[in-house]
C-alpha cells in the first residue's frame, strides 16, 4: 500500500538547475578558468554540491580549498537567486496538497542542504506539508548511491515498499533504484539530458498528475493490477500475467476467434507479449485493455478497454471488448462497456471514442448503439466489410446528464 511520495527539490519543486549550473560557471569564471561549460556542469544534476565542486578542484587544478570555492559558489548563487528568485515548477504544489489530504506521508530528500531546503519550503508555503526533509549534505554518500532516500523512509517510519519517488535526475533515478523504491521520472528540460529509463513511468508536467495517478503507477510498479471500475456485477481492472492462461482459454472458442485479432497459438508466447503489455501500454498510456470479471465469483470472463489504433487510415482509440461465450446474452458487454465511456470521459478526458466492427457482428452493433455510438462510416478491412461507431465526449455528455 502506498503510504508516502518522497520529493526531489531541485528540478523538481524548483526549476534551479540552471541556477546552479550557472553558478558554478560563474564561481570559476571569477577565478580565470574560463573553459567551463553548462553542459559539463549539468553532470552533476542530482548530486551534491560538495561532490561538483570536489570533482572541479580536480578536474581544473583549481589551487583554492573547497571551502574557499563553495564560498565563491554560494556568493553567484545568492546573487541568481535575489535576482530572479526561485521559480517553481507549475502545479507541484497542488500535487503536494492532494497527496497529503489523502494522507500520504511526504518527504523531500534532495542533494541541497538543509539550509537551502529550509528556504525553499518556506519560499514555496510548503513547509508544513511535508514530515520530513533530508539533505544529502547529511549521508555518507551522495546520489546515485542510495542513502538519501534510505534515510528519508526511514526518518518517516516507512518500508521502501511503501514509497514512491519523483525524480528529475539520472543520479536521482538511479538512487531510488538501488535503495528499491519505483520512481516517477519528470522530464525537465532545464535539467538537461538526463537518462530517466530506470524510471517507472515519465511524466513532462504535473498539470494532470494527481493522488490516483501517483497510486496507480506505484501498485503497476508492484505488479499489483489497477482497479478501472467496479458495476452492479464486474469488476474492471487491468490484466496480470497470472490472468492470462484464463484469457487464453476463452480465446480458444470458434465463435470468439471470428472477431478478434489472431492469438498467438502458445501461451508462452502470449504471456510474454502481456509482460511488455504492462510496461509499455498500462504504464506508459495509463490505459489498455482490461480484465472483465464476475464480482460474485472473481471468475474472468472477458476483456474490454481502450487502445490506440488506426482505423481506414486515421488514428483512432478504438473501444473493444471480448466475452467468454458461456457469458453471452447476459448484458454483460452493455454493463462493461458503459463502464468504460463513463472513465474514458469523465477521468481520461477524451474527446473521441471509435469502435470498428465487423458487418456481420450484429450483438457488436446493437451494443455500440445503445450505448450512444453513431455509425460514421463503412470501409473495407481485409476483403471484409466493417462499420465505424463513433461517440464524441460533448454527444456523451448531453446524453448522460
Amino acid at each position: 500500500m502506498l503510504k508516502a511520495v518522497i520529493f526531489d527539490m531541485d528540478g523538481v519543486l524548483i526549476d534551479s538547475e540552471p541556477l546552479h549550473a550557472k553558478a558554478a560557471v560563474l564561481a570559476l569564471n571569477s577565478l580565470g578558468i574560463d573553459d567551463v561549460t553548462i553542459d559539463y556542469c549539468y553532470r552533476f544534476i542530482g548530486s551534491t554540491t560538495a561532490h561538483m565542486l570536489e570533482t572541479m578542484i580536480k578536474d581544473f587544478n583549481i589551487s583554492i580549498t573547497f571551502t574557499e570555492l563553495y564560498a565563491v559558489y554560494q556568493e553567484m548563487l545568492h546573487n541568481l537567486i535575489k535576482a530572479d528568485g526561485y521559480a517553481p515548477i507549475p502545479y507541484t504544489r497542488e500535487l503536494i496538497i492532494a497527496l497529503y489530504n489523502h494522507g500520504i506521508k511526504l518527504a523531500i530528500a534532495s542533494s541541497s542542504t538543509m539550509k537551502e531546503i529550509e528556504t525553499v519550503v518556506k519560499s514555496l508555503k510548503i513547509k508544513k506539508y511535508f514530515t520530513k526533509l533530508v539533505s544529502g549534505s547529511n549521508v555518507a554518500n551522495p546520489k546515485p548511491a542510495p542513502d538519501i532516500f534510505l534515510k528519508a523512509v526511514s526518518e518517516l517510519g516507512m518500508n521502501t515498499d511503501e514509497c514512491i519517488v519523483i525524480e528529475d535526475s539520472y543520479n536521482g533515478v538511479c538512487s531510488a533504484a538501488a535503495a528499491g523504491i519505483p520512481v516517477i521520472g519528470f522530464v525537465n528540460e532545464h535539467s538537461g539530458k538526463q537518462d530517466l529509463s530506470e524510471a517507472s513511468v515519465l511524466i513532462e508536467g504535473f498539470e494532470e498528475i494527481n493522488h490516483k495517478f501517483v497510486e496507480n503507477i506505484y501498485l503497476r510498479a508492484h505488479n499489483i493490477p489497477v482497479t478501472i471500475a467496479v458495476t452492479n456485477r464486474l469488476i474492471i481492472r487491468e490484466l496480470s500475467v497470472d490472468d492470462i492462461p484464463d484469457m487464453y482459454q476463452i480465446f480458444q472458442n470458434a465463435e470468439v476467434k471470428r472477431f478478434i485479432p489472431d492469438i498467438d497459438e502458445y501461451l508462452e508466447n502470449e504471456i510474454e507479449k502481456h509482460k511488455a503489455y504492462v510496461k509499455n501500454v498500462y504504464n506508459f498510456y495509463g490505459y489498455g485493455l482490461w480484465g472483465v470479471f464476475s464480482k460474485e465469483t472473481g471468475e474472468l470472463i472477458g476483456r474490454c478497454g481502450i487502445q490506440n489504433t488506426v482505423i481506414n487510415g486515421r488514428d483512432e482509440v478504438e473501444l473493444g471488448y471480448v466475452l467468454d461465450v458461456n457469458h453471452w446474452g447476459y448484458g454483460y458487454a452493455l454493463e462493461c462497456t458503459k463502464a468504460i465511456l463513463f472513465y474514458v470521459f469523465h477521468e481520461l478526458h477524451m474527446e473521441r471514442i471509435a469502435a470498428q466492427i465487423h458487418h456481420l457482428n450484429i450483438r457488436s452493433i446493437k451494443v455500440a448503439e445503445r450505448i450512444g455510438m453513431r455509425k460514421e462510416q463503412t470501409f473495407i478491412r481485409d476483403g471484409n466489410e466493417y462499420y465505424l461507431y463513433v461517440i464524441c465526449s460533448d454527444d456523451y455528455f448531453i446524453a448522460n446528464k
